[in-house]
């Protein structure tokens, strides 16, 4: 059974107390600490790496688009899922760029949001609807020219649309007939040539470019 650890990120404290009873009652999920803001996230994460961020937007002190880029540099393993009631571009955006695995917004029912959990965890993307409407003109800030032209090989291109469509290794393995290993040597090749971070930049690249060269 997956065992969860969960960091729960917002100002609002009825927001924590909320997510807490939330996920407290789910079998295999345990919430193992609470954050007002970026900076005491950070300094819980210095003394216990949780699994899962449930990381809020708009907070003092230290914002949680900043505070996703800090803990993705320094504990990479670590899942960030933007939770917010905020559907800024410019938010999504940066939450993206810096490595959240997830943008959920906060009206979605509980079963939703224990869902999102469950599947970043096992390694895919997940977006609310109306976020991922926005991706096709979202990034194009980021190396917008120089790796629109990089060669993808047609293996690659098929690996990178099912990355693209959320998901993970083991179902992409499952969908094109390869092993694990695989794949995940395809997604790391990918990730060198585009010069990008991440799994989540390149979903976005393809929506961006990719789909025009596959």
């Amino acid at each position: 059974m997956i065992y969860l650890r969960i960091l729960i990120v917002d100002d609002d404290a009825l927001i924590r107390d909320s997510l807490r009873l939330i996920l407290d009652l789910e079998e295999g999920m345990d919430v193992v600490g609470t954050a007002a803001d970026g900076e005491e996230a950070l300094a819980f994460c210095k003394n216990e790496q949780p699994d899962i961020v449930l990381m809020d937007i708009r907070m003092p002190n230290m914002d949680g688009v900043v505070c996703t880029k800090k803990i993705k540099e320094s504990w990479p393993a670590t899942k960030v899922i933007i939770l917010t009631t905020f559907k800024d571009d410019d938010y999504i955006k940066e939450a993206l760029k810096n490595g959240a695995a997830g943008y959920i917004l906060k009206n979605q029912s509980s079963e939703a949001i224990v869902e999102t959990i469950k599947t970043v965890y096992k390694g895919s993307m997940v977006l609310h609807p109306e976020v991922a409407s926005k991706l096709s003109c979202m990034l194009t800030d980021t190396k917008p020219k120089k790796n629109v032209h990089v060669e993808l090989t047609s293996r690659e291109l098929d690996v990178l649309k099912l990355v693209a469509e959320g998901l993970s290794n083991k179902e992409i393995a499952k969908e094109l007939y390869l092993s694990e290993g695989t794949v995940r040597n395809y997604i790391t090749r990918m990730l060198e040539k585009l010069e990008l971070r991440g799994r989540t930049q390149l979903a976005i690249y393809y929506l961006n470019y990719g789909a025009e060269k596959g």
